[in-house]
């Protein structure tokens, strides 16, 4: 966890459950909490007008998100959608502020762990620019096996549909399907049960 679950609770910090699919927030909305997982996964996305959704990225238990923009008066620019059942710590944007002028630390914790998620998004939107399917699934796989720390062949779990996966990569479902069948075929991943080892 970024901060001390109690700590956040003694700053004002409400837990609120979300049940998956639920909107958190939206985009153009003001950012008014500073939101942090203790339990479940929430999706980062937008929507194109033609209906298909772009998933920036995923964070899960004991990280949080829209953080950033609690330092500026913009509004969301992407929306937070749970995607599983989900319980959350929101605290108010101005307790929170005032939380991480007093406590510098606090505020460089939370400057390291963004910093290790923009390090993440860099090098997926260099991965958008990467015109072949298969090395965009597979650029996104190594991404996430490296992020969990896992080394050796399919031991890491993809924690993701394939919907999920297009969605992440900016590819089609179908797209998507065939380069996990061709991945397969070339035993870079294994399939068990419908779920994809790397």
């Amino acid at each position: 966890m970024i901060f001390n679950e109690e700590l956040l609770l003694s700053l004002g910090a409400e837990m609120q459950t979300y049940k998956a699919n639920e909107v958190i927030f939206t985009e153009g909305g003001q950012p008014n909490y500073f939101y942090q997982i203790k339990h479940g996964s929430v999706k980062l996305n937008n929507y194109h007008e033609d209906g298909r959704e772009f998933i920036h990225s995923v964070p899960f238990k004991g990280h949080c998100f829209g953080e950033t923009f609690l330092f500026s008066e913009v509004p969301y620019p992407i929306n937070a959608i749970a995607l599983e059942d989900s319980d959350i710590l929101k605290l108010p944007k101005l307790k929170c502020l005032e939380f991480l002028k007093k406590c510098p630390k606090s505020l460089w914790d939370l400057y390291t762990y963004t910093a290790e998620r923009m390090y993440y998004r860099y090098i997926m939107l260099n991965n958008l620019s990467v015109s072949n399917p298969l090395l965009r699934v597979r650029q996104l796989m190594d991404c996430l096996k490296n992020y969990h720390q896992y080394s050796e062949p399919f031991s890491y779990q993809i924690p993701f549909t394939r919907q999920q996966l297009a969605s992440l990569t900016g590819l089609r479902i179908e797209t998507v399907i065939r380069v996990v069948k061709k991945m397969e075929k070339e035993k870079m991943v294994k399939i068990e049960l419908g779920k994809i080892f790397y």
